[in-house]
């Protein structure tokens, strides 16, 4: 989930003059809007701007935003033979405009708050690159699951190594934490998770644990999907607003701290509303050790910048 965004006019102003692409791969931009959003809101970390998407060019899948449709995959994986194709990359030069970003912003923040850095599941991923852009059903990555289950393992597996090393070379250059996407696992079951996510998504949540360094594990639609996700593993694992906080944490279970989890729409509401959805998240925490406020999903882009200083206020003043 990027903090910064449309909601921000000074975010509204770079996108005139470049694409989310160009912003990404200009380190200097990058960092530019990356800071915007520490120095207008009262927040507690710094996220990385950049797009999950990113590791998927140098292996070979040419992707592009288009206005009113999002992200499109110019030649989606459709079989085996695809799959043999991909190019296995070297984050420190492929994607090191990211890594430059970084140095950048660990130079500009300093210790004033944390920078965390990201990269998609192999799921959600892989789901892109075979849909060849956003899915209501899965139907294709779900057909090569069912019927080709050797070749969607060789794709996970192909695409957990890659997002390892490129996290870990992320926190090479100096992320404090980093966060695993899985924006679209929710179109999975408990049991189709077990078997054809779960596997692929421990092997990197095991790789950065190795490194120290904190790692939160964020999906959406994953209610019935909380136990198995805990599995897989994450010191921090991330809710949407479809599960009350305290149920949420009870599922994941002791071990792991929870972040979470107001409903973004609400933030369209009067400001009564937003505080009574936040102290009601405040209050199911309880104040137990391992609580990150946050919302269940990014900021829409018609959000009014001052609630969501509003919501950082009271959050911050919440006894």
């Amino acid at each position: 989930m990027r903090q910064a965004g449309r909601y921000m006019a000074e975010y509204r102003i770079v996108r005139k003059q470049y694409t989310l692409l160009e912003i990404c791969r200009q380190p200097d931009l990058a960092a530019e809007v990356t800071l915007q959003p520490v120095h207008r809101l009262e927040i507690d970390a710094a996220i990385l701007f950049s797009d999950l998407l990113l590791p998927l060019e140098p292996m070979g899948i040419p992707f592009d935003f288009i206005k009113g449709e999002g992200p499109v995959i110019h030649k989606p994986i459709q079989n085996n033979t695809d799959i043999q194709a991909l190019r296995t990359f070297e984050s420190r030069e492929s994607l090191a405009h990211v890594l430059e970003t970084i140095t950048i912003l660990t130079q500009e923040l300093k210790d004033r708050v944390p920078l965390i850095g990201f990269a998609g599941a192999p799921f959600t991923l892989a789901s892109y690159a075979i849909e060849g852009g956003p899915s209501k059903n899965y139907e294709k990555t779900k057909t090569l699951m069912y019927t080709e289950p050797s070749a969607w393992h060789h794709l996970a597996t192909f695409l957990a190594q890659n997002i390892s090393d490129y996290l870990v070379a992320q926190i090479e250059a100096g992320v404090q934490a980093v966060q695993l996407f899985d924006s679209w696992i929710g179109a999975l079951s408990p049991s189709d998770y077990q078997e054809f996510a779960l596997p692929h998504t421990q092997h990197i949540l095991q790789t950065v644990a190795a490194t120290g360094v904190p790692t939160l594990h964020f999906g959406t639609g994953t209610s019935t999907l909380l136990d198995v996700m805990a599995q897989a593993g994450g010191d921090v694992l991330g809710v949407d607003w479809r599960l009350p906080l305290d149920e949420a944490w009870t599922r994941i279970g002791p071990n792991h701290a929870i972040q979470g989890n107001l409903d973004p729409t609400l933030l369209f509401g009067p400001l009564e509303r937003i505080q009574a959805g936040a102290k009601d998240v405040l209050d199911r925490a309880a104040g137990r050790p391992g609580h990150i406020f946050n919302l269940g999903h990014g900021i829409l882009p018609t959000t009014p910048v001052e609630h969501v200083q509003e919501l950082a206020r009271f959050v911050h003043q919440y006894r």
